[in-house]
């Protein structure tokens, strides 16, 4: 069966929904933290430390260890998938854009906290601590997104909430 392209039908992948999903075999039911697959420096425009459990046979969903160094922040970023960030230790703040796409909410967390990122929403992480890094279990809805031909993403570095909208938003685009 066609997940894209001109062989894909909406009778096909409705058809192959089913109410049990079995893993294939092909990847384990287990990653143990020292399988993970760090993403490399550079690979992506976010400058934490972003492992991946890309070997679990996951088919919607992305899982992440994601470390932010002490007294630094990911890169101010927006994408359609919501994101869920678990904090696993440190304490920190996000800056999340609103309703009002001229505007962003600031929301402080500690370990324990749930931090959710709505889709296509400016946000960016901050670890408040100069001395501990901040680590996060980052779950993202991107591979179901991905199946549609619907995953897009934009980074704009470590630029704040107004240098983002500046350089990317389209003046009349729907936000």
């Amino acid at each position: 069966m066609a997940t894209s392209g001109p062989d894909f039908t909406m009778t096909d992948f409705l058809g192959a929904l089913t109410h049990v999903v079995r893993p294939d075999g092909g990847r384990p039911l287990v990653v143990h933290d020292d399988e993970l697959e760090t993403i490399p420096p550079g690979a992506v425009p976010n400058p934490t430390t972003l492992r991946i459990a890309g070997k679990l046979p996951t088919s919607t969903f992305e899982l992440f260890r994601q470390v932010i160094p002490p007294g630094e922040s990911s890169d101010m970023q927006r994408h359609y998938h919501e994101t869920v960030h678990f904090v696993i230790s440190g304490d920190g703040h996000s800056e999340i854009q609103c309703a009002d796409p001229d505007a962003f909410e600031t929301v402080t967390w500690t370990a324990g906290s749930f931090v959710y990122t709505p889709p296509w929403t400016w946000h960016r992480h901050y670890n408040d601590s100069a001395e501990h890094p901040v680590e996060f279990l980052t779950i993202e809805n991107s591979r179901l997104l991905a199946l549609f031909g619907l995953a897009r993403r934009q980074s704009a570095g470590l630029a704040t909430f107004g240098e983002a909208r500046a350089r990317f938003d389209t003046p009349g685009e729907d936000q």
